[in-house]
């Protein structure tokens, strides 16, 4: 280091601690000393402190196998099925209501099944503010005895849930055991809780059980089944326990 470069240091320290006294100020009669501490130390805690903040602000990874796996099992049809389907209006000022669109989605809320149905009569009115169908949705829709095999396929041999299901079975002209259905409409504890003895709505028991606001406009098929499903996960243990005990009567 030259000679130069030192004094300067050193005129550089004389007028910091000249400064840094007449700065002070003094409000009582004790004395703060401070603790000089090394450059390698501080350099030390520096990383420390980085490689804290960089592990806390990491998120947190699943292994691709993992993932894979958790995705896999969720997209399996499983045991448990809930369905809703739309309608368009057919007949005189479309007051007769005619399928349009079939969803299906699994325990897991992943959507197995979504398709659009070709109407067998001429559409009057296509609901499109209620329903969400429009006559473009008819180009890759699929017949009604499609949509319906299709459907009886998925449904056979696992437990059905839906929201005044019969509907929907009703527009597929399908039937499904009476032990295999969950109706969340006609659930007694939604009833007494949440509409005063009455039938509740599936807009009400989004709002009031999962905190969703559905079918504010257009309606979705695929998100009114995930609500129908995650509303009969709310209160499980007894849906089953009433099927239980139906199937001794």
């Amino acid at each position: 280091m030259s000679s130069n470069w030192q004094r300067l240091l050193q005129k550089q320290r004389k007028q910091q601690v000249k400064s840094s006294k007449t700065s002070k100020s003094v409000k009582s009669n004790k004395v703060s000393k401070s603790v000089r501490v090394p450059l390698s130390k501080i350099v030390e805690l520096q990383k420390a402190e980085n490689v804290k903040q960089a592990n806390n602000s990491k998120p947190l990874q699943i292994k691709k196998s993992e993932s894979d796996n958790i995705s896999n099992r969720e997209k399996e049809i499983g045991r448990f099925l809930a369905i809703d389907c739309e309608f368009v209006g057919v007949g005189p000022e479309g007051v007769q209501s005619e399928l349009a669109r079939v969803s299906i989605v699994n325990y897991h809320c992943h959507t197995v099944y979504d398709r659009y149905v070709k109407p067998r009569e001429k559409v009057t009115d296509w609901r499109t503010h209620v329903s969400g169908i429009r006559p473009s949705d008819m180009h890759n829709a699929i017949s009604f005895k499609q949509a319906q095999q299709e459907t009886a396929d998925l449904l056979k041999d696992r437990i059905l849930i839906g929201h005044a299901v019969h509907h929907d079975l009703e527009a597929l002209y399908l039937t499904h055991p009476k032990k295999m259905i969950r109706d969340t409409a006609g659930h007694t504890p939604f009833k007494q809780k949440y509409s005063k003895g009455k039938t509740p709505s599936l807009k009400k028991l989004a709002q009031e059980i999962l905190g969703w606001n559905i079918q504010g406009g257009e309606h979705s098929s695929v998100e009114d089944a995930k609500a129908t499903m995650l509303i009969y996960k709310s209160d499980k243990k007894n849906f089953e326990a009433k099927a239980r005990s139906s199937k001794g009567k």
